[in-house]
């Protein structure tokens, strides 16, 4: 790359959620990220991230996997080595996608669940899912390549009504 500006290379995505009430089935909810590259920007991604698939090239690790939302600070923490990612691919989803195994399950239903996003050392943004509260899954940040080489972030929080497995396959679109 010939930019001297190098963009967003390292960032940590962090899940947060309060547990459910006792008594209750637990909320299990899980980070996903998506890849695509420049011949198919959008559609089916070229390979999926989440808790029992890694990136083929290492560059994106799920590091954190909570089942339930009772860990100490971040329940689930996923890493994006951007700046390692191959030049072929020119963008990365990552969503949210609830678990349905006790019943329909929404944001509105989940306690506090929030995604902070980092950048190194610095959190560059604070994503709650007010806006989708009604969805069982939430696309909640996009990264993408400019023609530099440089990466940059796309905010946006969008609510699907899918089960994880659909939610995979159509988050990027």
């Amino acid at each position: 790359m010939s930019s001297l500006n190098k963009g967003l290379e390292r960032i940590e995505v962090g899940l947060l959620w309060d547990p459910s009430p006792a008594g209750s089935a637990r909320h299990d909810l899980d980070l996903v990220a998506a890849t695509y590259t420049a011949a198919a920007p959008s559609g089916a991604p070229a390979y999926l991230v989440h808790f029992d698939h890694r990136a083929p090239d290492g560059t994106i690790t799920l590091t954190r996997d909570s089942l339930d939302g009772k860990g100490l600070g971040v329940d689930e923490r996923l890493v994006l080595e951007l700046d390692r990612l191959a030049d072929r691919y020119v963008r990365v989803v990552v969503g949210v996608a609830i678990q349905q195994n006790a019943g329909r399950l929404t944001f509105g239903d989940i306690a506090n669940p929030v995604v902070k996003i980092r950048n190194g050392r610095d959190e560059f943004a604070a994503v709650d899912f007010a806006g989708a509260g009604e969805a069982t899954a939430a696309r909640v940040a996009e990264f993408v390549r400019d023609s530099s080489g440089a990466w940059g972030f796309q905010p946006g929080v969008y609510g699907f009504d899918a089960d994880p497995a659909t939610f995979a396959r159509i988050m990027g679109t």
